[in-house]
């Protein structure tokens, strides 16, 4: 019997459905992994041979191909290959049987981003297809974000001709092609976010993940889990394992904003895994390799932080190898003329172009404003 869609796979099928296309030449195996995968949220097709796949795959657009490693008159490692040089954005995922592990570890060098072996639990499946469509969502994230970077002006959405502003475009271009930590300093509103992800995507890790998560967003036992990952039973709820976001940048960017708000204990765990490279999920006695830059920001004052306890000093200095500082927009009060227009012409598309705008800035208020 098929579990129920769990709810992150809900939305994700309410909002946009990912395709799947099945290739194995048993209907049997066929129709439980459409089940399996419509269970998942996706939208499932399935044929039997190599060559049904590729019509499919040259009329449909498809996310995931899930096939079997023997195929009539071909094999999926054939269809592998021909998937990845006519559709390198297509996530291959390969069914085998015990006894050709060898031959799925290799078609994992070659590619393919998983494999099941059969016969298979239900659970195991919709975990990997989970995992992957979570991996396929992110990598189609990032190339919407690239496209953006590529068509907005400034870095990826950062807008000013300020002086202090060309001192952040110059600083961004100089970190963002090495791999040393950075630690952006700013108030609410000044565009940390805006920052990190142009660094990432300027960069030579700019075709992997960029994995953004917020830990003033998070409670504690959530902001673990959703770092360090688990393993099914870890705790209450824990029906089956969940990546962490530190391993599903795996050779991209995790971007820790507000990191000045993360509990202290998690700190330490956080420091242990930078510097040995290594994570362990919740619940798990295993030690999992990780390859990530780690880009973290605060609005918080992190050396008085540290002087009252609810910071790390050596996490800080593991941190503050690079330092990016923001400036509010109060201190550069000539980029508001510029911002206005950027904003009117944005908001002013469903009602056609803005011909001309006139922008007369009123004296500027007194009250503290960061954004």
């Amino acid at each position: 019997m098929v579990p129920a869609m769990t709810e992150e796979a809900a939305v994700r099928r309410e909002v946009v459905p990912m395709n799947i296309l099945i290739v194995d030449d048993e209907q049997s195996i066929r129709e439980t992994c459409a089940t399996v995968s419509e269970q998942c949220g996706m939208k499932a097709a399935a044929v039997a041979t190599a060559e049904e796949a590729l019509e499919v795959l040259e009329h449909s657009a498809i996310d995931i191909v899930l096939t079997d490693l023997k195929l009539p008159r071909s094999n999926g490692v054939e269809l592998l290959k021909q998937v990845h040089d006519r559709h390198p954005e297509i996530a291959v995922v390969m069914l085998t049987q015990y006894g050709t592990i060898e031959s799925a570890v290799e078609v994992t060098r070659l590619g393919a981003v998983d494999y099941v072996t059969k016969p298979f639990r239900i659970e195991e499946l919709r975990s990997r297809l989970e995992r992957v469509a979570r991996a396929v969502e992110l990598q189609q994230e990032n190339r919407l974000l690239r496209e953006q970077l590529r068509t907005r002006p400034g870095f990826g959405g950062l807008i000013g001709v300020s002086m202090k502003m060309q001192r952040v475009y110059k600083m961004i271009e100089k970190v963002s092609q090495h791999e040393s930590p950075v630690l952006i300093l700013g108030e609410s509103g000044t565009g940390k976010e805006l920052v990190a992800r142009s660094i990432h995507f300027s960069g030579p890790r700019k075709d992997r993940p960029f994995a953004p998560v917020d830990c003033s967003a998070l409670v504690h036992t959530l902001i673990e889990s959703e770092l360090f990952g688990y393993v099914k039973g870890a705790f209450t709820g824990a029906m089956q394992s969940k990546q962490g976001l530190l391993e599903a940048a795996q050779g991209g960017t995790l971007f820790l904003d507000e990191i000045g708000d993360m509990p202290v204990d998690l700190q330490a765990k956080l420091l242990r895994a930078l510097q040995e490279r290594e994570i362990k999920p919740v619940g798990s006695t295993e030690r999992r390799r990780i390859n990530v830059r780690i880009i973290a920001a605060t609005n918080r004052d992190l050396q008085a932080a540290i002087r009252s306890g609810a910071f790390r000093q050596d996490l800080y200095f593991r941190l503050n190898v690079v330092q990016v500082k923001l400036p509010p927009l109060r201190d550069r009060k000539s980029d508001i003329p510029i911002l206005v227009t950027a904003f009117l012409e944005k908001f002013s598309d469903p009602q056609g172009p803005v011909r001309t705008i006139w922008v007369r800035c009123a004296p500027f208020p007194k009250t503290p404003c960061a954004g």
